[in-house]
């Protein structure tokens, strides 16, 4: 019976107080789960964290993980019935990527999310204002 590899995009909501903790800890039991079932990790990285719609399990916030794994697909049920007991993830979701768009979404999802670099540039550029204003007032 030969089974069909494909590439899924997942997304985890990882419990953001353990995450705090263990930051390479959940993310490298997840990609574990895959790796154990004939998969191989091709992008695995935060999208962000932030304060959930409703609680899940109690939890208010919430980590995105965002990973793309190519594997057979004989790895989905098992990794989605490991995830729905692990403590550390509160919810999943693996979407297959449809063969003509891979390249595409593989090329996206390697570069960094514009909202995390722009929350690293604010605050720079923010304080960099903050001085040219203060030496202006001191003239």
């Amino acid at each position: 019976m030969a089974t069909n590899t494909n590439v899924y995009e997942a997304m985890f909501i990882f419990d953001s107080n353990r995450f705090a903790r263990e930051r390479a800890g959940l993310p490298a039991e997840v990609e574990g789960m895959i790796k154990s079932g004939g998969g191989e990790v091709l992008v695995s990285r935060l999208w962000e964290e932030r304060r959930l719609a409703y609680p899940i399990s109690g939890h208010r916030k919430g980590t995105y993980w965002l990973i793309y794994f190519r594997a057979p697909s004989t790895v989905i049920d098992p990794l989605q019935r490991q995830c729905e007991i692990h403590e550390g993830v509160l919810r999943q979701l693996v979407l297959k990527v449809h063969p003509h768009l891979v390249e595409a979404v593989l090329e996206h999802a390697q570069q960094e999310p514009a909202h995390l670099a722009a929350a690293v540039a604010k605050p720079a550029g923010r304080h960099h204002e903050q001085q040219v204003e203060v030496e202006e007032h001191e003239e």
